[in-house]
């Protein structure tokens, strides 16, 4: 029988798509960890490990693309040890800039493996924001190099609005709902750690 904690990854794992099926503790270990280490471009570290990935749209690919509502957009996945529970924590953070709105908006929720019943045997993590927000799944291209996010809707807030009347969502609409987003170094994705720990782990590495 499934604890809470892991009822509830599975249900982050839906919100993350239409096709999530199975939850942390129905995914074999070796894939999962062969997936972070790809996602990761190493190991997992003993107490925290980052990756980040990038991109700015320019003028060309927006020109192709000129139903797509996003101009810019960073991914920080982390995955935290906690020897205690003999458990690792995986989570994100996005930020992104819209095409033809100002301000910065971000969002950010709990992850989990699994493996979409449309994807073969692909694992990818299911990401999900609190209180029914949504979510997105990101898998790792083949050379590892990118990330690639799918989203049907996930909740935003404005950065400079953090209340719940800066609160939206954005929603995938025909050049919205998959990003190829590239790594970078973890440096580039500061601006969206809060936690001034996490932030001196993160510059660390």
């Amino acid at each position: 029988m499934r604890t809470p904690l892991q009822l509830a990854l599975a249900v982050l794992a839906i919100l993350a798509g239409p096709s999530a099926a199975p939850a942390q503790d129905e995914i074999d270990k070796t894939r999962a960890d062969a997936f972070d280490k790809r996602l990761f471009a190493r190991p997992l570290a003993a107490k925290m490990t980052f990756a980040c990935f990038v991109r700015a749209y320019d003028a060309e690919h927006l020109a192709k693309h000129p139903q797509q509502k996003v101009a810019a957009m960073k991914l920080l996945v982390t995955a935290e040890n906690v020897p205690d529970d003999k458990t690792v924590n995986y989570a994100f953070r996005l930020g992104f800039k819209y095409r033809h709105r100002s301000g910065n908006f971000d969002s950010s929720g709990s992850c989990n493996h699994f493996t979409p019943e449309d994807a073969g045997d692909e694992i990818r993590l299911g990401c999900g924001v609190d209180c029914d927000g949504g979510g997105l799944n990101v898998a790792v291209s083949g050379d590892a190099k990118s990330a690639i996010i799918r989203l049907t809707r996930i909740r935003i807030w404005q950065n400079a609005k953090p209340d719940d009347d800066a609160e939206h969502s954005l929603v995938a609409g025909a050049d919205d709902g998959i990003f190829r987003l590239e790594r970078a170094d973890n440096k580039a994705c500061a601006a969206l750690v809060t936690d001034s720990k996490e932030l001196a782990a993160l510059r660390r590495k």
